[in-house]
């Protein structure tokens, strides 16, 4: 099902969760699902796309997903793994094919996002979201990340016990068609992602095709 959208002015971000745009002219503020910088993915003046919620009781009907920013931005990360359960389910990542897929999956102290099952076989599934572009190339975290370096400790464990470990990183912006470690925003997960990539959690990417998710009105 394609996801509504419909357009507006960025006026600020501000209290990380909330911006004020706007719409037809008048201004109103809206919910943003992103805890993190959101470096590079709007600034005043900019084209954005939201969705409008049905459920009456929420404070903030409106829900920021989508900037026009050196391409198409996703900025609700959530749904990365929205994009990337479709994938999976219909075989469209080529090394994770032939699994039944199960969703958020405790593991240890940690949730991982998918477990991937084929008779006794198991792969560990952690999705990322990147959405910050310098220079033409992909970086990711766009902000320290204590959760995302406890996911790669928790990889790595996996891989240990005999079972298959993927960090996956969900490419959320047109721009970018490949990722690195942002070391210069945390040294200590890039230093972590050399240490799990030894050790034999695999990396790859998945490119989400924005235009085909949404409907731009």
């Amino acid at each position: 099902m394609l996801i509504k959208l419909k357009q507006a002015i960025l006026v600020k971000r501000y209290k990380r969760f909330l911006a004020d745009v706007l719409i037809d002219g008048a201004l109103q503020t809206i919910y943003i699902p992103n805890t993190g910088a959101m470096t590079n993915c709007g600034s005043k003046g900019d084209i954005i796309w939201y969705s409008c919620s049905a459920n009456t009781k929420r404070k903030y009907q409106y829900t920021w997903e989508l900037s026009e920013r050196n391409g198409l931005i996703c900025v609700n990360t959530a749904r990365a793994n929205e994009f990337v359960a479709g994938a999976l389910r219909k075989g469209e990542i080529e090394s994770l094919k032939g699994y039944e897929v199960k969703s958020e999956v405790k593991y240890g102290d940690s949730r991982i996002d998918f477990m991937l099952s084929r008779g006794d076989e198991k792969c560990f599934v952690e999705v990322k979201s990147c959405t910050l572009l310098k220079n033409g190339q992909g970086y990711f975290p766009d902000a320290v990340t204590l959760r995302g370096q406890k996911h790669l400790i928790e990889l790595m464990k996996i891989v240990k016990e005999g079972h298959r470990a993927v960090l996956l990183f969900a490419i959320l912006h047109s721009g970018i068609d490949s990722v690195q470690a942002a070391r210069e925003i945390d040294p200590k997960y890039a230093d972590l992602l050399d240490e799990a990539v030894k050790a034999g959690v695999e990396v790859i990417t998945f490119k989400a095709n924005l235009t085909s998710c949404f409907l731009f009105e």
